[in-house]
């Protein structure tokens, strides 16, 4: 599992040497529950060094919010001529610096790293065979000084290699209940806010007859994906996080929690 090849050489292996880093770190200073302790602080090493591409996304979903208004005029002035929508879209768009498909960059950039921390903690997971997990977990580390013979998955009293799904306890369900709602949070706090300008246009549209309202709101259909993606993709995580090792949903919930944060404070200071 451990082969030195392109992924592991440049994922798996450096967040396994900083999750055990930080694990020993904890240990050294006796604090209960290093482990958990470890993937929160890796956790918030990571999103430090995705801050980057955060506030870039950020930007970019600003301008794209500043911009609607102006492509919902486009959607009415061309309305049915799909083609000329999109070419004057793009024109805004190259005119506001702005890459649409930027936004997805930063969900795109986490799922390596979100594959490399699995199979770090799959290595946490052997049943069995811990003499061999640790083995493993040994040889792929930088300094002997980082060796471990054991350690301990507890964190405030939950076994982090558990899935709720095999737990057998009804207190590991409330983990992927969490991760849904904080999901589901992250994804409101997203939402662009809706603009004066955008409301005019909506009553504009309430003006339009029968047969051109019905071709303007097939304009509308991306908002009514995007409003069911809202839904859909916390109940998505949340099932992901019922089937997967606690310590994973950890991970996922602290990044969350810091994206939510962050969004909230950046909505405070453009408010200003």
């Amino acid at each position: 599992m451990l082969e030195p090849n392109i992924f592991n050489t440049v994922f798996v292996f450096p967040i396994l040497n900083l999750l055990v880093l930080l694990y020993k770190g904890f240990l050294l200073i006796k604090i209960p529950g290093a482990f958990g302790l470890a993937i929160i602080g890796l956790t918030a090493i990571i999103r430090g060094l995705f801050n980057p591409f955060f506030k870039k996304q950020m930007e970019t979903a600003r301008k794209m919010a500043d911009l609607k208004p102006q492509i919902d005029n486009l959607s009415r002035l061309h309305k049915g001529d799909q083609k000329r929508i999109q070419q004057e879209q793009l024109k805004l768009y190259q005119e506001a610096g702005i890459n649409p498909a930027s936004g997805c960059l930063f969900m795109i950039i986490q799922i390596p790293v979100f594959i490399a921390l699995y199979n770090t903690l799959s290595l946490f997971l052997t049943n069995g065979q811990g003499a061999k997990a640790i083995a493993q977990i040994n040889g792929a580390l930088y300094s002997p000084m980082l060796k471990i013979n054991s350690f301990d998955p507890w964190f405030l009293g939950l076994n982090l290699t558990v899935t709720p799904k095999e737990s057998g306890n009804l207190v590991y369900l409330i983990i992927p209940l969490i991760t849904a709602l904080l999901q589901y949070f992250q994804a409101q706090a997203t939402m662009p806010q809706a603009t004066p300008i955008a409301a005019e246009k909506a009553a504009e549209k309430e003006l339009l007859n029968k047969d051109e309202k019905a071709k303007a709101d097939s304009g509308d259909f991306q908002k009514a994906m995007n409003t069911q993606m809202k839904y859909l993709f916390p109940v998505m995580i949340g099932w992901f996080s019922y089937t997967l090792p606690a310590g994973l949903s950890l991970y996922w919930n602290i990044f969350s929690l810091f994206s939510i944060i962050q969004y909230q404070r950046s909505k405070v200071k453009n408010s200003k």
